[in-house]
C-alpha cells in the first residue's frame, strides 16, 4: 500500500516539502494507526513533510532497506533492533510507536491452562526461532519449568488459526491485541500471559529506525516525522472513536470486526512521546539477549538509539 501526503496548502515555492520514505514493518493494521491518521490529518504537510509508506513484500527486509538507505525510515522491533545492530548494520532507534510488549504466550480461556506451569507436556505453537525461543524460556523458567519439558511446534506464523483447531495447546509470539481480537472474533476466549510480567525485561514493540547517514543528512526531517506522529497519537487518545472511524474509512480491508477490536486494544499503548529515549529498556534488553545468546557484544547506547530532540552535546 502506498501513502502520499500532498504539501500542505500554501507552501512555499522556493521551500518544496522534504520527501521521506517509510517502510512499515507488514501490512497497514491497527499498530500502524498513528501513521494513517497523520496522514488523514495532514499532519505530515503541516510539517513540510511528502511521507511515502509502504509495506513490504517480505517482513524480514525493513530494517537492511533502511541501513541501505533505499529507505529513509523503517519500522520495526527493539529485541530485533539488537539483533541487527551486532550483526553490523548501521541502524539506530529513533522515535517509539507502540511502547509496551505486545508479545505474549496465549492460550484458550476453556483449556484449563490457568497459569504458565500448566504447559509442560503440552504443544507451544511458534513462528521464529531466536528471539521468541528466548522469550519462551525465560518465561517458563519463571514459572518452574524448563524449555524441554513443553513440545515446540513450527506453526509458521498461523498462530490463531492452530490455538482454534488445537493443533497446539499454546502460542508464543501472539500479539495482546491482534491474535486476541481474532480469536474472539471465532467465539473463543483467549487467556494471555504477558511477557513482562514472566521475567522478561520491558520494551518497546514497535520501533522507527533509520541509519546513522539518513540522520545525519535528514535530522530535521526525521524530527517533523516523529513530531507528526506524536501529535496524531494524541489525537487518537483523544478522540478514539473518531480515530476508528477514520481509520477503518483509509482502506476498505481495514474494515472488519477484528481490526475494530485490535484498534481498541491497541489504544494507551501508542507512545504519547514517541521521540523520548528510555535507556533502560536498551541497555536491558541488551544484557536480556547477551545472556541468551542471541548477540555477541555489548554495544554503548549511543550506537542502538538516539533521542533526536535531545540537546546537542
Amino acid at each position: 500500500m502506498l501513502i502520499v501526503t500532498a504539501a500542505a496548502p500554501g507552501w512555499a515555492a522556493d521551500a518544496p516539502p522534504t520527501p521521506l520514505h517509510l517502510m512499515l514493518d507488514w501490512y497497514v493494521n491497527p499498530d500502524h494507526a498513528p501513521l494513517v491518521i497523520a496522514e488523514q490529518r495532514g499532519l505530515f504537510a503541516r510539517h513540510g513533510l511528502e511521507v511515502t509508506i509502504d509495506a513490504p513484500g517480505d517482513p524480514s527486509t525493513p530494517g537492511r532497506l533502511a541501513a541501505a538507505g533505499q529507505v529513509d525510515v523503517a519500522i520495526g522491533y527493539q529485541p530485533q533492533l539488537h539483533l541487527e545492530v551486532d550483526q553490523g548494520l548501521p541502524l539506530k532507534r529513533i522515535g517509539t510507536l507502540v511502547a509496551t510488549p505486545l508479545n505474549t504466550v496465549m492460550v484458550r480461556a476453556d483449556s484449563g491452562i490457568e497459569d504458565l506451569a500448566g504447559l509442560r507436556g503440552r504443544r507451544i505453537g511458534y513462528s521464529v526461532a531466536g528471539v521468541e525461543q528466548a522469550l519462551l524460556r525465560t518465561m517458563l523458567e519463571h514459572a518452574g519449568i524448563g524449555i524441554d519439558d513443553v513440545e515446540r511446534v513450527n506453526v509458521n506464523f498461523s498462530l490463531a488459526p492452530a490455538l482454534l483447531s488445537g493443533q497446539v495447546d499454546a502460542v508464543i509470539g501472539a500479539y495482546r491485541n491482534v491474535e486476541a481480537a481474532q480469536l474472539e472474533s471465532q467465539g473463543v476466549e483467549p487467556r494471555s500471559f504477558f511477557v513482562e510480567e514472566h521475567g522478561v525485561p520491558v520494551y518497546d514493540e514497535l520501533i522507527f529506525v533509520a541509519s546513522p547517514a539518513t540522520i545525519a543528512a535528514k535530522g530535521d526531517a526525521l524530527r517533523a516525522f516523529i513530531s507528526a506522529v506524536e501529535e496524531a497519537t494524541l489525537w487518537i487518545d483523544n478522540h478514539p472513536e473518531e480515530a476508528w472511524e477514520s481509520f477503518r474509512r483509509y482502506d476498505a480491508s481495514l474494515d472488519s470486526e477484528v481490526n475494530q477490536r485490535a484498534f481498541e486494544l491497541t489504544l494507551g499503548r501508542f507512545s504519547p512521546s514517541p521521540a523520548a529515549l528510555d535507556s533502560g529498556r536498551y541497555l536491558g534488553m541488551q544484557r536480556f539477549l547477551l545472556e541468551q545468546g542471541l548477540i555477541e557484544r555489548e554495544q554503548p547506547l549511543d550506537a542502538l538509539a538516539v533521542d533526536l530532540n535531545a540537546p546537542a552535546p
